[in-house]
């Protein structure tokens, strides 16, 4: 099999992924899953598509993240693993992982800071006096 690559975004965070059957290696920013996402919930999050479709020793996964926050680089990797096995098979893949939701982008992103306020919706305190 090819090399399979993806793009993944989250915010401002975006996860390209690269994608060969192996022994389910997972190597984020030249640096292994384990080191790179030291939380556990973080870890789950990124392999959460492998999980549903029962592919996690199958494939090898070489990542590149930049921008935005742990969080969203986490969310955003999952979103390009779920493409990138979309493409590798998808008949067998597309149901599961669409049903799940793991094919969607979370298109959110924070709102501007307006002038004249402190925050994006914040006002500064009313004084009547």
């Amino acid at each position: 099999m090819e090399v399979i690559n993806a793009l993944g975004r989250r915010k401002s965070a975006v996860a390209r992924v690269y994608v060969c059957t192996g022994k389910g290696n997972i190597t984020i920013n030249d640096r292994p899953l384990e080191e790179y996402f030291k939380e556990d919930t973080l870890r789950y999050i990124v392999r959460q598509p492998m999980e549903v479709t029962e592919t996690l020793a199958s494939f090898d996964i070489k990542a590149n993240l930049d921008g935005g926050g742990i969080k969203g680089q986490a969310e955003a990797l999952r979103l390009a693993i779920a493409r990138a096995l979309c493409k590798v098979d998808t008949e067998a893949y597309r149901p599961v992982l669409k049903s799940n939701g793991f094919l969607t982008r979370d298109a959110r992103e924070v709102e501007r800071k307006k002038p004249g306020q402190p925050g994006a919706r914040r006002r500064f305190q009313f004084s009547k006096r």
